[in-house]
Parts: C-alpha cells; sequence; structure tokens
C-alpha cells in the first residue's frame, strides 16, 4: 500500500512499514497531517521497492520491529545502506529485557500516544541548530518579564 502525497515547500519524507493495516492507515494519516511526506507499506521489501524508486532524500524511516519476513532491523540495515544519514525509529510492543541498536537508530515501545512519536520524530530530523536550547528560551522568557 503505497500513501504518498506531494512534497510541500521542504518537508520531511518518512518511509513508514507496518505490516497490520490499521496501524499503517492511522500512524500515515497522523503524520501526513503533521506535513510529512509518507511513503507508507506493508512489507519490508515493499518499502526497499518504494525506497528505490523514490528521487528525493529520506530523512526518517518508521518500522514495525517485528514484521514477518523482513523484520523492522532488516529493513533498516537496507536503507542504510543507501541513506547511510537516514534516521531510524523502530516500534513494537516491548516488555523489557535489553535492546541495543546501531548509532542513529531509535525505538519507541507500543502503546505510545501521538504526541510521543511526534515529538521524538521532531528530535529525530530537526537539525540540532534549529531547536531552542531550553536554557535559552527561559533566558528570553525572563528578559522579557523584567
Amino acid at each position: 500500500m503505497e500513501n504518498s502525497h506531494p512534497v510541500q515547500g521542504g518537508h520531511k519524507t518518512i518511509l513508514f512499514a507496518d505490516n497490520i493495516p490499521s496501524v499503517l492507515y492511522d500512524v500515515s494519516a497522523f503524520l501526513v497531517k503533521g506535513g510529512y511526506h509518507v511513503l507508507s507499506a506493508r512489507t519490508g521489501e515493499d518499502a526497499i521497492r518504494q525506497m528505490n524508486d523514490y528521487k528525493e532524500e529520506i530523512h526518517l524511516l518508521l518500522a514495525a520491529f517485528d514484521m514477518p519476513e523482513m523484520n523492522g532491523l532488516g529493513l533498516a540495515a537496507q536503507v542504510s545502506l543507501k541513506w547511510p544519514d537516514v534516521k531510524v525509529l523502530l516500534m513494537c510492543e516491548f516488555n523489557g529485557g535489553t535492546l541495543i541498536l546501531n548509532e542513529g537508530w531509535h525505538f519507541l515501545p507500543n502503546p505510545f500516544v501521538e504526541s510521543q512519536l511526534s515529538a521524538l520524530i521532531l528530535t529525530l530530523i530537526t537539525p540540532a541548530n534549529a531547536i531552542p536550547r531550553y536554557k535559552e528560551a527561559i533566558a528570553n522568557s525572563v528578559a522579557a518579564v523584567a
């Protein structure tokens, strides 16, 4: 299933793969509403095909950790070969233990709320110098009040 929408004015592209149709639809709709260009796929193989067909940069891979056949880790490895700087966010139900991921790869345990997903994506794909520092924001607020 491809849910591709035209890129508007520099919006970031997210390649999203999940084998559960309702999750794929709901999260894709949420991301599009948030202004992201979304390539969505039900399988890792479909995500690889879309990645190879896509001519622009992919900024983030968002994938289910435990998809059948090619799981999220395998997909992340394949995408990282083409886009070495791509950020990776894997999600699944995780009940503890240790999860070690490659540098630049992140994990979001299910269940999560949309605001958690949104904040994490924003943190991952926004350049560090574009996010205001907490201390600077407080200093500016204090100066404005004084």
